[in-house]
């Protein structure tokens, strides 16, 4: 850490930081922590992302539950995690305060608006006497700023309305940790000029609220130290800052061109998922549809339509939603139709926490339906990967005519990090050929991959029997028959097996023996990859290999798994991949289960990679 002096201020360089903005929800948080991510890709740090949303639509004001956070990693080196502990924390209210205490790191800087804490909010948020005065905050380094104050006395003069000027004090708070860590305030401007543009008097205030927030933390005395955080070192390309569910958007409207196909959505909103939704509206020039149905059911039901018509065809939700769909997911594997089927897990069960991550839909994507209904089930490890498996999932969806469960989650679905944007030269077409010729047509023959013809509705010659019932082999008439009905189940499981053949093998990240392989799946790659790497750099031999294709697994995964003594399984549920790895490959694993609504803290893998290995082996 280096430092130098600059207007009589000291200036530390420092790698990475962490940052929690907290408020109500209300207080604009998401908004804020957004514009300071944006801005810090712009300056060129890397960066993680995990905004944190109140269950409850506008809780009451003030209280613990109503507390809405975002947090925000960046370094100027490679990272992977939105951090495991925040090192500055700016609470806009006493219940920010509350929640956030016991997860911030020790010193860690805080950053308070006083004009919150008041007798009325103190007691909403459960403090029997302020936090401020009575030693709760001893040994942090607290900054007390009248934001709402200074907020209001920087639009004194304006026409605004007391509540429209209070609405404003976020601008004020991230005008202030732009000073402090050397960020420019002008893309935000831009973007306030471009957001209000049809309101200037809005857009006039919130600027002139931002840079009083800048230039005070350039004035008061308050802080005596600001911090700089150089450009990572990242490869050679064109970068944006991307969340999850952007990505797998973009990714789609990509699978289309690929492929030549129409993009059909049918869906129906259901948090964390909605975004998707609203993303793929905006792509009309595309030539995408999108349908926002009237339930679930309808939704995937308008998809399978469009997929019988010969469209590249989705449907998105999150795990209530995948409950509902499951008879319908069924219709799709009868028909052997291609679809793409995403789900953003969110905590469960029933309605569960709808704003907070979880992955515990796997074994519901596996097995959640009725009879023999085999689907592929790929996942997504971080937010910009969301863009190259909703193009995967697309592409084994029409190549095996077959349904696809993509998972994603919660907090790869609304984090963000830089995404490098490939050229579309780049990716590799998705060829797809519709059957055309009436000689030697049957609707369920089959090519090397089981997969039967396509044909379009209105293809003279091609009329051929769909629905639900059981198909007879090669004809597709409806049949009874049991030795057809044990021969056809016995197809479609094998065509998703045989996908196999199209998947890349299971990479191993370090020695491809040893004592100790941490397996993961899903978003817990970046917390898994920061335990590991902090583990080798103590001098330990520790392996990672990270699932994206769970059915089929990778036709290597059985060889990986026995070239280590231990087998260690991160997950948010309670060992939903164990379970599987245990059946399938009849292997002891060891678990690491936290189902909180978060994600894992790196650090928590690191401690038990270290309780494995016993803190002297595998070096």
């Amino acid at each position: 850490m280096e430092e130098t002096k600059s207007n009589g201020k000291t200036v530390q360089s420092l790698n990475d930081v962490t940052v929690m903005f907290a408020g109500d929800s209300g207080d604009g948080m998401q908004l804020t922590g957004t514009q300071f991510s944006n801005t810090t890709a712009l300056v060129g740090n890397d960066l993680s992302t995990l905004p944190d949303y109140p269950a409850e639509i506008r809780a009451p004001a003030g209280t613990l539950y109503g507390v809405s956070g975002f947090q925000l990693h960046f370094s100027s080196s490679d990272i992977h995690t939105p951090g495991d502990s925040p090192d500055v924390l700016v609470a806009m209210n006493p219940a920010a305060l509350k929640v956030n205490l016991k997860n911030i790191k020790e010193h860690a800087l805080i950053i308070v608006n006083t004009d919150s804490f008041d007798p009325k909010n103190l007691k909403i948020a459960k403090y029997d006497s302020n936090p401020l005065d009575d030693g709760t905050l001893e040994g942090f380094h607290v900054i007390h700023v009248p934001i709402t104050s200074l907020t209001t006395n920087a639009l004194r003069d304006t026409n605004l309305s007391i509540k429209e000027i209070t609405r404003s004090k976020n601008f004020f708070a991230l005008g202030m940790m732009y000073w402090l860590y050397n960020r420019p305030v002008e893309p935000t401007i831009e973007w306030i000029k471009q957001k209000f543009a049809k309101n200037p008097d809005i857009a006039a205030a919130n600027e002139a609220v931002l840079k009083a927030g800048y230039y005070f933390g350039d004035q008061t005395e308050l802080f005596t130290t600001r911090y700089s955080v150089e450009s990572a070192n990242l490869p050679k390309g064109v970068y944006r800052n991307i969340s999850g569910n952007e990505a797998t958007a973009i990714g789609l409207v990509t699978a289309s061109e690929l492929s030549g196909l129409p993009l059909f959505l049918g869906s129906y909103p259901i948090t964390p998922a909605s975004e998707i939704l609203q993303y793929l509206s905006t792509y009309k020039n595309y030539g995408v549809k999108t349908f926002q149905a009237e339930d679930e059911i309808s939704g995937i039901a308008s998809a399978i339509g469009a997929s019988f018509g010969g469209s590249l065809a989705i449907t998105t939700t999150s795990g209530p939603g995948l409950a509902l769909k499951a008879e319908a997911i069924g219709l799709a594997v009868m028909t052997e139709l291609p679809l793409v089927i995403i789900n953003v897990q969110r905590g469960g069960p029933s309605t569960g926490l709808p704003t907070k991550t979880e992955q515990a839909d796997l074994l519901q994507a596996m097995y959640g339906r009725n009879g023999e209904a085999p689907v592929a089930v790929l996942a997504a490890s971080t937010p910009s990967d969301c863009f190259h498996m909703a193009i995967e999932a697309s592409r084994i969806a029409l190549n095996f005519m077959t349904p696809v469960i993509l998972l994603t989650d919660g907090y790869i679905a609304n984090g963000a990090e830089p995404w490098k944007m490939p050229l579309i030269e780049e990716l590799e077409k998705i060829e797809v050929k519709f059957a055309t010729e009436v000689e030697g047509f049957f609707p369920y023959s089959r090519n090397e991959k089981l997969s039967r013809p396509w044909a379009k509705p209105g293809t003279p010659g091609l009329e051929h029997r769909i629905g639900g019932l059981e198909k007879a082999n090669i004809t597709g008439n409806v049949s009874h028959d049991p030795d057809n009905h044990d021969l056809m189940c016995k197809l479609r499981t094998e065509k998703i097996q045989r996908i196999q053949n199209d998947i890349p093998e299971l990479e191993v990240d370090g020695p491809s023996k040893g004592d100790v392989l941490v397996l993961g799946w899903g978003g817990t790659y970046g917390s898994i990859r920061e335990a590991v790497d902090r583990v080798r750099k103590s001098g330990y031999k520790v392996s990672q290999a990270h699932l994206k294709y769970i059915n089929p697994f990778p036709k290597n995964t059985r060889e990986v798994l026995n070239n280590f003594k231990h087998i260690l399984i991160p997950e948010i549920n309670l060992g939903q991949l164990a379970r599987i790895i245990r059946s399938e490959f009849l292997l002891p694993v060891i678990q690491l289960n936290q189902v909180r609504g978060l994600p894992i803290k790196s650090v928590d893998i690191q401690n038990k990679i270290l309780e494995i290995l016993g803190g002297n082996n595998g070096k």
